[in-house]
């Protein structure tokens, strides 16, 4: 577990140095991707556009085929869809728009990405915290009622894996000029789509939705993440920001992931299953260890959280290779958070075995 500031998860090249082992002997569950190496498709892409032409040309700048392919799977026209270099760089141009339109709500414990973002611009923010105990129920009530300009969601929620509801969350299209919604992680959520605010943009000139390809598809080396709103703001951003952010690798492989609709909708399933049958297993072991209670989860991650300090288990990482989330990082949170992303069955097991033997 690293004891620095993980906005994104943990370091694995640092702490692999730190240890002096190679970085595959290190289970990394501090970043949330799923378990699985990408899809053999991926592979076959990568190496068809090594063999052609495509790196020798520049990418198209417009990205348009990609958008294309991101609107036939939505259901929406192209020129609603802007591809980004991850979710990241996308949420620094939405930070421009929000820092334009005034102060911002940030969720609290959230995301930190978003103050980064902002702070880009020099942008005003002020949290309000969630409830820190939430049911099992899925999906659950959007719980705060804000007035502000601008405010910032992500569904399911990070690092609580609350998933909202579509109707609590389009309450706030009526109260603030700007929603910001993070839908990094939603395409991970079993049924979760059913909550996507994606159909309502078209009506929305107030709602940016941002997404990821990175979590679904274990491919955060390639960055691809796309925005969705309207083209008006889109050009926009486009005009803001550098020719090329996507490199042609990753053109191509966004290109074909969301042009097959048959395989896209197979590796989800795949996923789907894998978070409803190890999801609860974990957390009810978890939640077995003394001092320790495992929150509910909408997603692949589980927020833990005990009494007292578990910066004990820094110990996962020096005994045992094993790296968590800490969550400093998470406005509300301290040390007695902890976040663990879900693994395969044999890895739960494994984290499950050397929490015991630290607590124990």
């Amino acid at each position: 577990m690293n004891s620095a500031n993980q906005t994104h998860g943990g370091n694995i090249t640092e702490e692999a140095r730190k240890l002096r082992i190679k970085e595959s002997n290190i289970l990394d569950a501090s970043a949330s991707i799923v378990p699985f190496p990408p899809p053999k498709s991926i592979h076959h892409c990568l190496l068809k556009t090594f063999s052609g032409t495509s790196l020798r040309k520049y990418p198209d700048c417009t990205y348009q085929n990609f958008r294309e392919a991101i609107g036939r799977w939505h259901g929406i026209h192209p020129s609603m869809v802007l591809p980004g270099n991850g979710a990241a760089e996308l949420l620094t141009w939405a930070a421009r728009d929000a820092t334009e339109k005034g102060t911002s709500i940030l969720i609290a414990p959230g995301f930190a990405d978003y103050a980064r973002a902002l702070n880009c611009w020099n942008g005003k923010y002020r949290y309000i915290h969630l409830p820190l105990v939430w049911s099992s129920k899925t999906p659950q009530t959007f719980p705060l009622t804000t007035n502000s300009n601008v405010i910032w969601i992500t569904n399911p929620h990070n690092p609580t894996g609350q998933l909202w509801s579509r109707a609590s969350l389009e309450l706030l299209l009526q109260r603030h000029s700007l929603v910001i919604c993070d839908e990094a992680f939603l395409s991970l959520v079993p049924d979760g789509e059913k909550q996507s605010l994606v159909p309502l943009v078209e009506n929305n000139s107030n709602l940016i939705v941002i997404r990821s390809l990175t979590k679904l598809f274990a491919v955060a080396g390639l960055r691809l993440g796309y925005a969705i709103s309207k083209a008006e703001r889109l050009y926009r951003w486009q005009n803001w920001r550098d020719p090329w952010p996507l490199n042609g690798l990753a053109d191509a492989v966004g290109i074909m992931l969301m042009n097959d609709h048959k395989k896209l909708q197979k590796w989800t399933n795949k996923v789907h299953s894998w978070i409803l049958k190890e999801g609860p297993w974990l957390q009810s072991k978890l939640s077995s260890l003394p001092g320790i209670r495992a929150h509910p989860s909408a997603t692949n991650f589980l927020l833990i959280e005990s009494e007292n300090s578990l910066l004990q288990l820094r110990a996962l990482l020096r005994k045992h290779h094993i790296l968590v989330r800490e969550c400093a990082s998470f406005e509300g949170l301290g040390d007695n958070w902890l976040r663990i992303s879900l693994q395969k069955k044999k890895d739960n097991k494994r984290i499950i075995l050397a929490m015991k033997n630290i607590l124990n």
